[in-house]
């Protein structure tokens, strides 16, 4: 079965809220073994939204519409949906009655626009909102499904969970398994070049690697009868791509970083502090991230002047005047100086130029220096990252995390 998603809305179409509905929406339909090759956005347009559909029923058997299922005029989804299969709208009482009561325990009044939305094309499955006041509906014709789920998230997950996928269940031709590789401190051409071979003689399992924000993800996906045996084909695949990069994976499916970086801090008990200039505490935030964190990490400082800098950490005056505050020896003397602060094993820093201006030549923006004491012994690095000044903080912060996990790993603290 060939699916599509439409969102609709005009807020979506502007990039006033992000179309989080698609992407939840994609990744439950693969777990079912459903195609899903074509996602669009359209706004609150009766014709547009009509043409939508006829675009995409040209190319789809199963198409799920979100949102336009509000009170208000410009709430048009299942109107147009009626006309396009030609059916009138009937008013349903039950319907109508769920929204009354929903309504009524919150102490508001019904409107004309709530008693529009009790409206449904005539013959199609009422799907029942537990969590607000629009009713979805699925509308089955000529071996075409369209279905229609309201747009805020809290309302369309559990519409789809419970009444939309065991419905679709019977429409499931095998599955399709994934697995989730996470890696950091590689590019996404080397890694693509490390398993080049891999990925040209794929069939089934498929392998796609894509980069998110300084780190890289490959997903195996194989498709088969059932999860096991979905699973047995991906885990030699999955062994010939370990023993390949196998240093730069930090975890698997929706693990995080700060997560992996975490749990060696915790299994060692490694206790850490952090020293901030430009990333301005996004690397203790990450860090208190993880649940337990707080067992090992003492405290997070941001020193983004130089007099912070003194004050605080004991960076001497004599550095920054030779070699200024985003320098490798202004990084290493701070992380020297926030462990010392923190009465810590480690201490990390990260000084840099995050912009748009106080960049020069010799040192442009995007140009970052990071530091790192452990026990005794300080390491720096230099970075440097072309993009605007939160994606450059993003990836900084993102860098290090991996950075310090690759000291600790090398320095005999195994996962």
């Amino acid at each position: 079965m060939k699916a599509e998603v439409i969102a609709v809305g005009t807020e979506i179409l502007l990039g006033d809220i992000v179309n989080t509905n698609a992407q939840y929406i994609a990744k439950r339909l693969a777990d079912m073994g459903i195609f899903l090759y074509h996602q669009s956005v359209v706004g609150d347009n009766p014709d547009r939204i009509k043409k939508a559909y006829d675009i995409a029923f040209s190319r789809a058997d199963l198409v799920i519409a979100t949102g336009g299922l509000g009170p208000t005029r410009d709430d048009l989804t299942k109107e147009m949906a009626a006309e396009f299969f030609g059916r009138k709208l009937i008013l349903n009482e039950a319907s109508l009655d769920s929204i009354k009561e929903f309504l009524f325990r919150r102490n508001q009044p019904v409107t004309e626009g709530n008693k529009k939305q009790a409206f449904i094309p005539e013959a199609a499955i009422i799907l029942k909102n537990h969590h607000g006041t629009a009713p979805g509906c699925i509308i089955e014709e000529n071996r075409k499904i369209l279905i229609l789920l309201p747009g805020p998230p809290r309302e369309m997950i559990p519409m789809l969970e419970q009444q939309v996928l065991p419905y679709l269940s019977k429409y499931q031709d095998g599955v399709l398994v994934s697995k989730v590789l996470r890696l950091c401190g590689i590019g996404e051409s080397y890694v693509e070049e490390k398993i080049k071979d891999i990925i040209e003689n794929q069939s089934n399992p498929t392998i796609a690697p894509y980069a998110k924000e300084g780190e890289v993800i490959l997903r195996i996906t194989a498709k088969a009868s059932c999860k096991g045996e979905a699973e047995g084909l991906i885990v030699p695949i999955e062994e010939k791509i370990r023993s390949r990069v196998e240093k730069y994976i930090y975890g698997e499916g929706d693990t995080t970083l700060e997560e992996a970086v975490g749990k060696l801090l915790i299994h060692h008990q490694l206790k850490i502090a952090t020293a901030e200039s430009c990333t301005g505490g996004l690397l203790a935030a990450r860090l208190v991230n993880h649940p337990g964190i707080s067992s090992v990490f003492m405290e997070g400082v941001i020193t983004y002047s130089n007099h912070a800098k003194m004050e605080r950490l004991g960076v001497k005056e004599e550095t920054l005047k030779a070699f200024g505050a985003v320098s490798q020896e202004t990084a290493a003397e701070m992380a020297e100086g926030v462990a010392k602060l923190g009465k810590t094993d480690i201490g990390i820093s990260i000084t840099g130029i995050a912009g748009p201006g106080g960049g020069t030549k010799e040192k442009p923006v995007g140009l970052i220096y990071v530091g790192v004491y452990l026990k005794g012994k300080t390491r720096t690095k230099e970075l440097f990252f072309k993009g605007d000044r939160q994606k450059l903080r993003n990836f900084a912060t993102t860098q290090t995390l991996c950075w310090l996990r690759r000291v600790l790993m090398e320095e005999g603290y195994s996962q």
